[in-house]
């Protein structure tokens, strides 16, 4: 039983002023707001198209020379796309009130999509990001966007200063029945000094502290103010040398799991790995079950007869060890090209990295049935599918020629068959003529806009996934795609691991399932 909290939307007023707004400062705060929201979309328009096509040109046939200048490119993209992001935000919440819209949270599916989302970024540098759940927490209720939003900014900003080792996301349950959402991070840490002005506004105006920590500072200002308006505290633990812990603090509802014992003839999983992040969230996922995890950097003279081996290729430098019916190649999406050698060198399987809690207990169920002689099976995981949506028929409504070609070259690599509507009254023409999988809505359309044509889609009873393809960025944009009948939301510049996972949970979804 939940203590009483109700889900639903609380206005927070932000201290920007005087709080007796009357209707003229209201009318201003109104345009404001549409102004940032313009300002959004115009931005991140076209540096979805930059960015896209930088990655689309980072995996074609390029010298040494040539991937090393891409990189470059996508790592100033990325760092211009940051700078945005929270210079918006931060200029949105500084104009009056936050939002809260309060409903239930399932912390695995959020704490996964978090990490998957920014693990090409980690992968692309040589280190991990990863999560841990704490075993007694099934779902919050809070405002999950605000929460997502959180987590984004803190593990962002962990990745652009960590070198070696990785970040790890955690959520546990205090002594004292608080929710604490934690970002560690095994990067340089940060000076006494500046950890004082680190959430205070233009607390880097100093451009030494700006070089040394990134950016002008404004995405941790917005995580301080987000999370004082959920009546909560974020606090810094840093040591030069020796990493950050970013923690966020608050009390919400909550529910909980049962812990469900594994009975099985293993007694342990080994994993052999140099990386601490990988193995506190290998740790953490496995907490529920009998057993435990031991964590090695080798295996030279340990005995793992009666023990499952989770193998990292990446953090272990040397030869292979010999392959194990009970082995299993710990590997990123990028490398799924290899999937199939380790099967033929006789290699149980494989997991991809950030590892999930489900694949990983379902790999482990399979394998430990020592009394079955058929192959495991293989869990689902769209991260290394070669094609996730092969031959779906997709419908694309965007009017931007370049991000246009953009999104249908992305799909068309997925196996989608796309068709392009340029506008929401084409695209309601279109489908009166034929059917379609997916549909993929911008909002920003000429005439009647995305959130107007999905509404007319929905009153002619069109049950076809739409997923909202979109440089409206903000938390409202979202409420405002699915209160129109929206599906999914996906913001521009599309991160492909983010479509990859939209493509497989939507076409694989059936009739009945998909909202009307």
């Amino acid at each position: 039983m939940l203590d009483g909290t109700s889900p639903g939307i609380n206005a927070v007023t932000t201290d920007s002023g005087n709080t007796d707004i009357g209707q003229s400062a209201e009318e201003r705060l109104k345009a404001r707001e549409s102004f940032f929201r313009l300002m959004s979309h115009e931005i991140r328009t076209p540096l979805n198209g930059v960015m896209g096509m930088l990655s689309l040109l980072s995996r074609s046939s390029l010298t040494p020379d040539q991937k090393s200048y891409i990189a470059t490119a996508q790592e100033s993209g990325e760092h211009l796309l940051t700078l945005v992001n929270d210079f918006l935000d931060y200029a949105r919440i500084d104009a009056g009130k936050i939002e809260l819209e309060t409903t239930e949270v399932h912390l695995e599916p959020l704490l996964q999509g978090v990490a998957e989302l920014l693990s090409p970024r980690a992968h692309m540098n040589g280190i991990e990001i990863a999560w841990a759940l704490d075993p007694r927490l099934e779902f919050i209720v809070a405002d999950e966007g605000r929460i997502r939003q959180i987590l984004f900014n803190l593990a962002g900003n962990a990745l652009k200063f960590t070198k070696k080792g990785g970040v790890l996301i955690q959520v546990t349950l205090t002594g004292d029945s608080q929710i604490r959402f934690a970002v560690r991070d095994t990067g340089p840490g940060i000076a006494e000094e500046a950890r004082t002005r680190i959430f205070e506004e233009f607390g880097q105006v100093d451009p030494s502290h700006a070089t040394l920590y990134g950016g002008a500072g404004l995405g941790l200002v917005v995580v301080k103010k987000l999370v004082e308006a959920m009546n909560g505290t974020v606090t810094l633990d840093s040591e030069l040398g020796a990493g950050s812990m970013f923690s966020v603090q608050f009390r919400a509802p909550y529910g909980v799991r049962a812990k469900k014992p594994l009975p099985r003839p293993l007694h342990e999983v080994t994993l052999v790995s140099h990386n601490s992040i990988l193995a506190d969230s290998a740790r953490s996922h496995l907490s529920t079950f009998d057993g435990g995890l031991r964590a090695v950097s080798a295996l030279d003279g340990l005995d793992v007869r009666d023990s499952l081996v989770l193998y990292d290729r990446a953090a272990c430098k040397g030869p292979m060890p010999a392959p194990s019916r009970h082995g299993l190649i710990l590997l990123a999406p990028e490398e799924r090209s290899e999937i199939d050698s380790w099967r033929e060198q006789g290699w149980a399987g494989y997991l991809i990295k950030p590892l999930r809690r489900g694949s990983l207990i379902e790999r482990l169920d399979a394998l430990c049935d020592i009394r079955s002689e058929r192959p495991a099976a293989v869990p689902h995981d769209e991260r290394i599918a070669s094609e996730t949506a092969q031959d779906k028929v997709v419908l694309l409504v965007e009017d931007n020629p370049v991000n246009a070609l953009l999104a249908q070259i992305l799909l068309q690599r997925e196996g989608c068959r796309v068709e392009r509507a340029a506008s929401g009254e084409e695209a309601l023409d279109i489908i009166q003529t034929r059917a379609f999988d997916l549909i993929f809505m911008d909002l920003g359309l000429p005439g009647l806009d995305g959130i107007g044509t999905t509404r007319a889609l929905r009153a002619s009873g069109c049950k076809t996934p739409v997923i909202a393809l979109t440089a409206n960025a903000y938390e409202e944009d979202r409420r405002a795609c699915m209160a129109a009948g929206m599906d999914d939301f996906l913001t521009k510049p599309i991160e492909i691991a983010a479509l990859r996972s939209r493509l497989a949970a939507w076409t694989r979804k059936p009739p009945e399932a998909r909202s009307a």
